[in-house]
């Protein structure tokens, strides 16, 4: 890589990759091997949504950072609470529908944070929460939602893609769109031309 290509984004998330291209940001991706479920057992508060996202997006990019000396290491994560519970992704359609009917009709928030560590120091973070309300959809809606939207939605911690059908589940949604899909894109982009990734 040479001095624009020197962001390795540090997730195999297909939309934030997306974001970073359509941006024209330079970037590879080199997904991180972190067990996110080990980290969440040691985390002291895993009720705080932030500091969770924000611990979760340092170690992915701290793993990545060990191989890929003098780059600059995007790590990012997400975290979804509601009522004082924290959700992890759904592994099955059912769990999906359970996860969906706990949320229906209630204000969840997404807390996603953003780091980028170099050379193993984390030398910039950001984190941002955005707070979607569900409306009370019928089961009718829920079973022909996931039915149309198939696997797609285990990728996300919400069960929902918010470019997609997604938007059909709420009500209300007071936030910065680029938090909601996983990644607070503006601020990246300032990183970015601050580093010469980007030009200014």
């Amino acid at each position: 890589m040479n001095a624009l290509t020197s962001l390795i984004l540090a997730s195999g998330s297909g939309v934030r990759a997306r974001l970073l291209a359509d941006a024209g940001v330079p970037f590879e991706v080199q997904v991180s091997a972190v067990d996110e479920a080990q980290a969440k057992e040691n985390f002291l508060d895993p009720s705080n949504g932030t500091a969770l996202a924000q611990e979760l997006a340092k170690l992915k990019a701290e793993a990545v950072s060990k191989n890929f000396p003098n780059h600059f290491v995007l790590g990012a994560d997400q975290v979804l609470t509601c009522e004082g519970r924290q959700f992890d992704k759904a592994e099955t359609s059912h769990q999906a529908a359970e996860n969906l009917k706990f949320l229906r009709g209630k204000m969840h928030t997404l807390h996603s944070a953003i780091c980028i560590v170099k050379n193993g120091e984390a030398i910039w973070s950001h984190n941002d929460a955005a707070h979607l309300t569900m409306r009370d959809f019928t089961d009718a809606f829920l079973t022909g939602y996931l039915e149309a939207a198939g696997d797609t939605i285990l990728s996300s911690v919400g069960c929902y893609l918010l470019e997609s059908t997604g938007t059909q589940l709420f009500d209300k949604i007071d936030g910065n769109y680029f938090t909601i899909l996983g990644l607070p894109l503006l601020p990246v982009l300032e990183f970015a031309r601050l580093q010469g990734i980007l030009k200014t």
